[in-house]
């Protein structure tokens, strides 16, 4: 995807999100649902102000830096190299979060029928399948992917502990499907305990790998 279609598609997104907030100001609740816990129960609130505007404000704060990246990075050659998949990844993510903002708007709009955990979860496996994906074709730099000390001191770790790395988030985003017919505390852990792990795995591996190297 080029930087301009991302460009379009992040404005487009993010201004739908806000309008739509705008449009529906009188029908939502006030204060807001805006958190809820491992069981789908409601477990926090915020004004309508923020209710309404956070999301958005985050979502473009989020683009503007996605965007500053790859022109700070000191080795922003090589993320040219892989510049539409990361391109395709600021869309993909912006969409997440307005998805998660509609999600917000339905339940204070009263529509409460559905755990919002389950509901959150195939587009969160997404997510995570994705970045697998990007994670294989990343090249190496300062702000995107698995940066350690090693993977950042060597193209051979760095292309290694990617590798491994996005096997690692594809199978987790496979497990947070999973976690739509389980709900509750067993969804929670589906995701968290695979992420965890594969970000304690992955910079322990990167440390293996750079002291083989070193050493041979």
């Amino acid at each position: 995807m080029s930087t301009r279609a991302t460009i379009i598609i992040a404005a487009v997104l993010i201004a739908a999100s806000a309008l739509a907030g705008l449009l529906l100001w009188n029908q939502l609740l006030d204060p807001m649902a805006s958190y809820w816990d491992v069981n789908d129960q409601v477990n926090g609130t915020m004004s309508k102000f923020w209710g309404v505007f956070l999301m958005p404000v985050i979502s473009a704060a989020m683009f503007l830096l996605f965007l500053a990246i790859p022109q700070i990075d000191p080795l922003k050659a090589n993320i040219a190299k892989f510049r539409e998949v990361f391109n395709l990844f600021i869309a993909l993510i912006m969409a997440f979060m307005v998805y998660l903002y509609a999600l917000t708007l339905v339940w204070n709009l009263g529509y409460t029928g559905f755990k919002m955990g389950q509901a959150m979860l195939p587009a969160l496996g997404l997510l995570f399948v994705f970045i697998g994906y990007m994670l294989r074709k990343a090249k190496r730099n300062w702000f995107i992917g698995i940066c350690t000390p090693w993977t950042l001191s060597s193209d051979k770790v760095w292309d290694e502990t990617h590798r491994v790395g996005s096997l690692l988030f594809m199978a987790s985003g496979v497990l947070a499907f999973a976690g739509v017919f389980f709900g509750g505390m067993i969804a929670f852990w589906l995701i968290m305990a695979p992420i965890i792990g594969s970000a304690l795995f992955l910079v322990v591996y990167s440390y293996v790998l750079y002291q083989r190297e070193t050493k041979g």
